[in-house]
């Protein structure tokens, strides 16, 4: 059954939603706190958070957003977003992040991540891969490297890693579905994989297509603010199948 991950992107200490990553077609929906503890209280038990700023900024800068948000619910929080040092990861689970996505210093210090995969534990770390064009993309989006997908994967599966958080740029903030071939694409490569699907989900249809392709967890945001995907609903659905 796929995991179900609400997202929680923040720009200025506000929930916001992005367009293809374009910090200029930006859509603000409320305070993070308050949509936290909405998802926790239909059930909800695991959220994704992104400091937008800090991704551009390349330092954290809403981790007293995090606090708010680990301290005043009881939900699993996997957070990214301008960690890009050493004091960076530690401020994010000083700040109450069960998990921490990280995606450019993987691609711009390779032995820097290693070192942080060893010393926090392949659970509490989530490799970022983030697409477009096939390659993969760095420093909250605004720059390609030159990094292809599968390959990227494969060293960082070598040495240990579990979860990937896998974004299809061009489908993100956009409602016109996810890349289903894509992730399918990563599944037939690494069949154990704790792969994490973002980008383009705009109904309820789109997730359970995602589960029928085996997929096992997938990220969500805008779908869920623009009234797209009716959340009780969708927790009825995966109640259900879980009892099938």
């Amino acid at each position: 059954m796929i995991e179900l991950i609400p997202a929680i992107d923040i720009i200025n200490g506000q929930c916001v939603r992005l367009t293809k990553g374009d910090y200029d077609q930006k859509t603000v929906y409320g305070h993070p706190l308050e949509m936290a503890q909405d998802f926790e209280r239909i059930g909800f038990q695991r959220l994704h958070v992104v400091d937008l700023d800090g991704a551009k900024s390349k330092h954290i800068v809403n981790g007293a957003v995090l606090h708010q948000i680990t301290t005043e619910t009881k939900l699993k929080v996997d957070f990214g977003g301008g960690i890009k040092t050493d004091n960076d990861l530690e401020e994010a689970f000083r700040q109450g992040a069960q998990m921490v996505t990280v995606g450019s210093i993987a691609v711009t210090e390779p032995e820097r991540f290693m070192g942080w995969l060893d010393k926090y534990g392949a659970e509490r770390m989530i490799l970022g891969a983030d697409v477009r064009n096939g390659k993969i993309s760095i420093n909250g989006w605004k720059e390609d490297s030159s990094e292809d997908l599968l390959p990227f994967l494969q060293k960082y599966i070598d040495a240990g890693v579990k979860n990937v958080l896998c974004t299809e740029i061009s489908k993100d903030g956009t409602l016109s579905g996810p890349a289903i071939d894509l992730y399918r694409r990563v599944m037939d490569a690494y069949p154990d994989l704790h792969l994490i699907a973002s980008g383009g989900v705009s109904c309820i249809d789109d997730i359970k297509a995602l589960d029928c392709a085996g997929i096992p967890a997938v990220v969500f945001g805008k779908a869920i603010y623009e009234g797209k995907i009716n959340l009780n609903e969708l927790w009825d659905w995966q109640n259900a199948s879980y009892h099938a």
